[in-house]
């Protein structure tokens, strides 16, 4: 008798809240950190202001991206909190409706109208709330807002991504200094892109260019910016 292997199968769903934090810290902190560099260094700045600069863009960029990230997804919860409670109110109230509801949402999907009963009635005798977070409001444990995981990942990821445009500050020379952070931040962004779509499934060559581009243009601004002005930028 043949043994059927068990069929497993792996998807990035789980990955998308941190993942989409991290990506988000570490791309800001490569580009924001290394485009304030170099536009104190086009304005005329000695290295150690250039430096000095980029620090404390570090630090008030994470602390930024921590408290921004905090504030964005615990106002999700908030929102899939209070849908919630609604819902199990609801319920209470009338589970008559409710199952007609979660029945009608079946049969729009495809069901025979007969087989959506079944399936509503089932779903709602094993957990009625969860049934109806997931298929009518959309929320599921999968993708459910997580503030502090989110902020914590941001926070970190921007402090890390800032750090490589200012290990290259501090070791470039002053003539060498825009040309080098403008050309190793660019590479590191074509990585990150690059790791942020492998993990996320996506093509690895665009994940790679749409950083890219988008961090080369931040620079090129800023660098303008500061050697127009002759200002901190």
């Amino acid at each position: 008798m043949k043994t059927s292997r068990r069929h497993t199968e792996h998807h990035r769903t789980d990955r998308i809240g941190w993942l989409r934090a991290a990506v988000l810290g570490a791309n800001d902190g490569i580009v924001s950190t290394a485009s304030l560099v170099v536009g104190v260094a086009a304005a005329g700045s000695d290295p150690h202001s250039i430096l000095v600069a980029g620090v404390a863009g570090l630090m008030a960029g994470a602390m930024s991206m921590a408290a921004g990230e905090y504030v964005s997804v615990h106002s999700q919860a908030d929102t899939e909190k209070a849908d919630l409670a609604r819902e199990s109110a609801e319920l209470k109230a009338d589970p008559v409706a409710e199952h007609r509801e979660l029945t009608g949402i079946y049969v729009a999907r495809g069901l025979a109208p007969e087989l959506a009963q079944q399936v509503a009635e089932q779903l709602m005798l094993h957990d009625a709330l969860g049934a109806h977070a997931r298929d009518e409001l959309g929320i599921s444990d999968t993708l459910s807002a997580r503030p502090v995981q989110a902020a914590l990942a941001s926070a970190a990821s921007f402090a890390v991504g800032a750090a490589l445009p200012l290990a290259v500050t501090a070791l470039a020379t002053a003539q060498g200094l825009i040309p080098w952070v403008c050309a190793t931040s660019l590479v590191f962004l074509a990585v990150l892109g690059a790791m942020a779509a492998r993990a996320g499934g996506a093509g690895v060559f665009t994940g790679a260019w749409r950083v890219t581009f988008w961090g080369a243009l931040a620079m090129a601004i800023t660098a303008g910016v500061g050697a127009l002005f002759g200002a901190v930028v």
